[in-house]
């Protein structure tokens, strides 16, 4: 096996282990990442997140701004403007990685407490149900639409389930081979889908008309600011989907990495999701008011690109539904020890399989997906504000073996707080949370009794994001965390309390279960 040097770590330089093969199945599951396995790199972190959003299923986020109906350049700016405002609150979101050597999940437990922490499980769950199953709805239908237009197949359920089943079962078995699998998966879906959308440039030149304006009659909330507003969150919710994750694939990056790199490669990876985002404004205008956007823009393509579609399709149906589903299978298997990562994954592709079918075939697609990524984006970001204040406060200062306590069936420990439950973490993000679904606006399955408080204006995320960071900023400050739970030179602009840190030891009745799984899977 070949080596390479990391340098400028504190106890000197560290030999890395060479990256494993694609085609070998991941080893590592929740537990911290080894530094000698640590081998990838910030440019890795971009191609990753660009890769993974680099699809139909970014595609699909674009369109909504036009089917709102707003102008071409009003979509551009609500797009560009929720991309960019959603990567700003991500950025902090990939420094974890690198720091605790795990997923932000369990990083979380800094700050929810390491029992606590499973709300970051639960939003990594809620998220990649959605992205994994929009990304294989899209995927799928854009492949159906060009098998009835180039080889004249007719339409029915039976396709579109089985185009379905065939992209959602190669998702989980890039997913099963695990981290490396996946990179490669989205750095070849940096490079093809993005020369793909820009031959739109050539392949739409003559039928793309920039000047589309519907009217003031056609704004979907009756008036500019609120459906403006709500085509910008609706963008704003794929940098957030990302929030969960990052920390899935920032692990494999040195500790040493500088925070600014880290923060570039989240800033830049977002910013280049721009392209299938513009793409989906742009086509959007094309095939207004048809039913279904991707039957239809297949039918108004010329016949090559048509091709070129079913290209795009599959391969961003797979980065999409890779990034989605591993970090949620990787953390489900250390909530659940009874699971390893690979059952785990396992088991939640197929919860989300069902979902698709449920979702596509039976309801409203748009309504689905309008609920879903409203329901990320006022969750998700106030978990994202404490987590970020909470990194600030602390310093960055984290101990990865103590971070593993609940899923090493013990208890104790600096992030144990009260019984595994940090209160001032949990109580303002829950708080913020019900807070946000209180104004929130995304009909026709999330309607907040306070939604018209400023005449139709959604104000979900501005009140999620200002009650997130009073409240903990509050209770940081009131009620101090203790001192044992920061780092060596202590808390940053807020007080802390002396008190005994409990020691660490075996939870015997976690421990027993964890036994009794092991002898489960040994005897099947």
């Amino acid at each position: 096996m070949s080596h390479r040097t990391q340098p400028g770590t504190a106890a000197g330089p560290t030999t890395l282990n060479a990256r494993p093969a694609v085609t070998e199945v991941e080893r590592h599951g929740i537990n911290t990442i080894p530094d000698a396995d640590r081998t990838s790199t910030p440019f890795d972190l971009f191609r990753i997140q660009f890769g993974g959003a680099n699809t139909f299923a970014t595609v699909l986020l674009g369109t909504f701004s036009i089917a709102l109906g707003l102008s071409f350049w009003q979509a551009v700016l609500a797009t560009v403007s929720g991309v960019l405002l959603g990567a700003i609150i991500l950025m902090p979101m990939g420094l974890f990685g690198p720091k605790t050597g795990t997923n932000n999940a369990v990083s979380s437990g800094a700050h929810f407490g390491v029992r606590g922490r499973v709300v970051g499980s639960f939003l990594s769950l809620l998220t990649a149900i959605a992205f994994y199953s929009i990304s294989v709805w899209v995927s799928g239908d854009a492949i159906v639409g060009a098998l009835t237009r180039l080889a004249g197949v007719e339409d029915s359920v039976l396709l579109r389930t089985i185009i379905y089943a065939v992209i959602g079962a190669i998702v989980i078995v890039v997913v099963i081979y695990g981290y490396q699998f996946m990179l490669l998966v989205n750095k070849t879906a940096v490079i093809a889908n993005t020369a793909m959308f820009l031959l739109a440039i050539v392949a739409f030149a003559t039928i793309f008309d920039p000047s589309y304006d519907p009217g003031p009659a056609a704004y979907a909330l009756g008036s500019f600011w609120p459906t403006f507003i709500l085509a910008a969150l609706i963008a704003m919710s794929n940098p957030i989907s990302f929030g969960a994750f990052l920390g899935d694939w920032a692990r494999y990056i040195p500790e040493n990495t500088p925070a600014s790199k880290l923060m570039a490669a989240t800033l830049l990876g977002q910013a280049a999701t721009l392209v299938p985002f513009l793409f989906g404004v742009a086509t959007a205008t094309i095939v207004a008011g048809e039913a279904d956007y991707v039957v239809a823009l297949i039918q108004a393509s010329p016949l090559w690109y048509a091709v070129v579609l079913i290209v795009v399709a599959f391969v961003g149906g797979l980065s999409t539904g890779t990034t989605s589903l591993y970090g949620t299978g990787l953390d489900f298997s250390s909530v659940f020890p009874r699971f390893t990562r690979v059952q785990a994954t396992i088991a939640i592709g197929s919860v989300a399989f069902l979902f698709i079918l449920v979702g596509r075939l039976i309801f409203d697609l748009l309504g689905a997906v309008n609920a879903f990524v409203g329901a990320i984006i006022v969750t998700t970001t106030p978990w994202m504000i404490i987590m970020a204040i909470g990194y600030f406060v602390h310093r960055g200062d984290y101990d990865a073996r103590q971070l593993q306590v609940f899923n090493r069936g013990e208890t104790g420990g600096k992030y144990w707080y009260n019984a595994g439950i940090n209160w001032r973490g949990l109580a303002a993000w829950i708080t913020a949370a019900v807070a946000g679904l209180l104004f929130a606006f995304y009909p026709p399955v999330i309607v907040g009794p306070f939604a018209n408080a400023a005449g139709g204006v959604d104000l979900s995320l501005i009140v999620a994001i200002v009650t997130a960071a009073v409240l903990y900023i509050g209770a940081l400050m009131l009620f101090p965390e203790p001192s044992y739970s920061f780092g060596d030179a202590g808390p940053r602009l807020v007080p802390s309390t002396q008190a005994t840190m409990r020691e660490v030891v075996l939870d015997h009745e976690s421990q027993a279960a964890r036994a009794a799984a092991r002898l489960e899977r040994t005897r099947a």
